[in-house]
């Protein structure tokens, strides 16, 4: 219902709704009258998740809610026709929480070395921005990775829950991406699960990154750092002897609680946190995808502009950000990191820049952008703001990603 208006417009929705006056909900969220009046008149921009949270509390709804999400994932020839409806089913499978409740499966299941391909297949289109197929692909993988976990024993077995851990990281991260919290929830803490039953450590850390992200999507921020906290006290016995997938999933695990951190306003936090990841970094030596982390001292940097932003270190982030050579990277590192160039060049007026920025970022990876808010914000703001009709390029823009109607 309220997929076509701005987060400002949302937020003023939501508070009619609830039968609060722009004084009332202003006090609640410890702002003035007349920031609440701007903010939902599209004359400030609500990009900063800290204060959508804080409105989203306010007004009793979800993150989800003010930023529109989920949106649909479209059907495309990597896609088919059974999305994120399909993923669900397999998630909430009740054979899947005992094999108390259903027979092992009448087929094979996989040998462990077949199931990686299975999951790399998945997690590398995670990388890739490719949502689509590897929601059509994420059911499959699961049940094959699930039966092996419960056929094989030993080593096997081990391995199979690794890989069982990983599939449902990746689903996890692809639910997330499209705005499906709740969903990517369950598939974290069943990975958890699956991995502490691996005895693989940094599998584990890995899952540790997959349910610190989830809470971060529903607003527990404070949560979401401690969970860092604690994970991180779980993992630093094994720095000493540490290999390069030890030291990607540690540093990784510090780049999400430094976002977490600059969600909360936790200044500081966000500085030690950051520090570690880059002492991290800096151990390994250059910029590396272990474990699918794509962890380096590049990651380290782009994350300390996406946390400038969050912040609302406008200009820190517009003037570091430009600078950093992101080429190196995976896809979706460096269209994220791309976002947020964009949404600094925007907030300093530099609406032509952040527009190139963001049709880059759309012609590398056209769902990543569709799916993620600021893009949406971006796009519907500059249409807002916009006396007369917007130019062809934005209007166009705004068509691809579905936030105008037509």
């Amino acid at each position: 219902m309220t997929e076509h208006l701005t987060i400002g417009e949302r937020v003023a929705w939501y508070r009619r709704r609830r039968g609060l006056s722009q004084e009332v909900l202003a006090g609640l969220v410890g702002r003035t009258t007349d920031w609440l009046s701007k903010a939902e008149n599209n004359r400030i921009e609500l990009d900063r998740l800290s204060v959508i949270t804080s409105l989203a509390e306010a007004l009793d709804v979800s993150i989800g809610d003010l930023l529109a999400e989920p949106t649909l994932l479209e059907w495309s020839a990597s896609s088919g026709r059974r999305t994120v409806p399909a993923l669900r089913e397999a998630l909430m499978d009740y054979k899947q929480l005992t094999p108390l409740l259903g027979p092992p499966p009448d087929v094979e299941p996989p040998a462990p070395e077949d199931l990686r391909g299975g999951v790399k297949e998945v997690l590398d289109a995670y990388q890739v921005s490719q949502y689509g197929f590897a929601t059509r692909r994420l059911p499959h993988v699961l049940a094959d990775a699930l039966a092996a976990s419960r056929s094989h024993s030993g080593r096997d077995r081990e391995e199979a829950h690794a890989q069982l851990a990983l599939t449902y990281h990746g689903a996890a991260m692809v639910l997330g991406k499209v705005g499906e919290s709740e969903l990517a929830w369950i598939a974290a803490d069943r990975g958890l699960a699956a991995a502490q039953q691996s005895g693989q450590s940094t599998v584990t850390c890995s899952l540790f990154r997959a349910v610190a992200h989830c809470l971060m999507a529903t607003g527990r921020f404070t949560a979401a750092i401690q969970l860092v906290n604690d994970a991180a006290a779980v993992l630093e016995p094994g720095l000493g002897a540490a290999d390069d997938e030890y030291l990607s999933v540690y540093g990784t695990l510090f780049l999400v609680g430094a976002m977490a951190a600059a969600r909360a306003e936790d200044r500081a936090t966000t500085q030690t946190f950051l520090n570690e990841a880059d002492e991290a970094a800096q151990r390994l030596g250059a910029d590396g995808n272990h474990l699918w982390t794509a962890f380096g001292p590049t990651n380290v940097a782009i994350h300390r502009v996406a946390t400038a932003g969050e912040l609302g270190d406008i200009q820190i982030a517009a003037d570091l950000g430009e600078r950093i050579d992101t080429a190196g990277l995976p896809v979706e590192r460096r269209v994220r990191h791309s976002l947020e160039v964009a949404r600094a060049l925007s907030a300093w007026n530099r609406t032509d820049e952040a527009l190139a920025a963001l049709l880059d970022a759309e012609q590398t990876a056209p769902e990543q952008v569709r799916h993620h808010y600021l893009s949406r914000e971006l796009v519907t703001g500059w249409i807002r703001g916009t006396r007369g009709r917007p130019s062809q390029p934005v209007a166009d823009l705004a068509r691809r990603l579905g936030v105008v109607g037509g």
